[in-house]
């Protein structure tokens, strides 16, 4: 069994409430959904959640060996990727995405494993140039209900993944079974590749193919819902362990 000290610590990004009378505090307050701390512990990594502060970001991201920009009940402001706001991009949350962006672009400028995660994937999206649908509903009404009806941990849909992508590699599988909880996607990824999309077309993963390993994933692989999030998690805290025997020069 790996002794405590040697496990990749991994940054989970959290939420921010604003606090009340019936909240869990009535000041605020971080949350952050337990499964996603479960399943970086289950990979083999030990998690941390990061608070909200853009100027401790090199050095959050310096003590990190992989980073995981989790998804939320907001939208990514459309003056990231270039576009006027929509009606239907109701809920912001500047303080949030000004921290995952802080934290996101240095641990790319450090090459550090990333893993992102719903509106974690969107953001990546608009960091490496794409841009995103602001309402899926409204622009593709064809398309599949991407807000299940059903329960979060069960499936919603199938994805196809794309050949020969980091992904597809990981998975080892054509397809996934997926849960889906999100009302915008990505529609230009960038400089980043497409990795899986549904049936309907939506893109569901994108990769940075430059990076050691830069992943989002639409949707939520901390439900460990098909056999394939667990081998996706089990990949980034691997590559996590490769970064921190690679920085601290010691192979044990």
């Amino acid at each position: 069994m790996s002794h405590p000290a040697s496990l990749p610590l991994i940054g989970v990004t959290s939420d921010h409430e604003s606090g009340g009378p019936e909240q869990y505090s009535a000041f605020p307050w971080y949350a952050l959904r337990a499964n996603y701390m479960g399943a970086v512990i289950k990979a083999g990594g030990l998690p941390v959640a990061l608070p909200h502060a853009p100027c401790l970001a090199d050095e959050m991201i310096a003590r990190l060996d992989g980073l995981i920009v989790t998804g939320g009940a907001f939208d990514i402001d459309p003056s990231l990727y270039g576009a006027q706001r929509e009606a239907l991009t109701t809920t912001l949350k500047p303080s949030r995405t000004d921290s995952e962006l802080a934290l996101l672009n240095a641990a790319r400028v450090r090459d550090l494993p990333v893993l992102g995660i719903c509106g974690g994937m969107q953001l990546l999206a608009a960091a490496l140039g794409g841009t995103l649908i602001q309402d899926i509903a409204t622009e593709r009404p064809d398309a599949l209900p991407h807000e299940q009806p059903n329960p979060r941990d069960q499936a919603g849909h199938i994805v196809t993944l794309t050949p020969d992508t980091l992904l597809g590699r990981i998975v080892e599988r054509a397809s996934m079974a997926v849960n889906s909880s999100h009302h915008q996607a990505v529609r230009d990824p960038g400089r980043a590749i497409i990795s899986a999309r549904a049936e309907d077309g939506i893109i569901e993963a994108i990769e940075d193919p430059h990076a050691r390993f830069c992943v989002g994933v639409q949707w939520h692989p901390e439900f460990l819902i098909d056999p394939g999030d667990r081998a996706l998690l089990a990949a980034f805290v691997a590559a996590a362990i490769h970064n921190k025997t690679t920085v601290s020069g010691d192979g044990v």
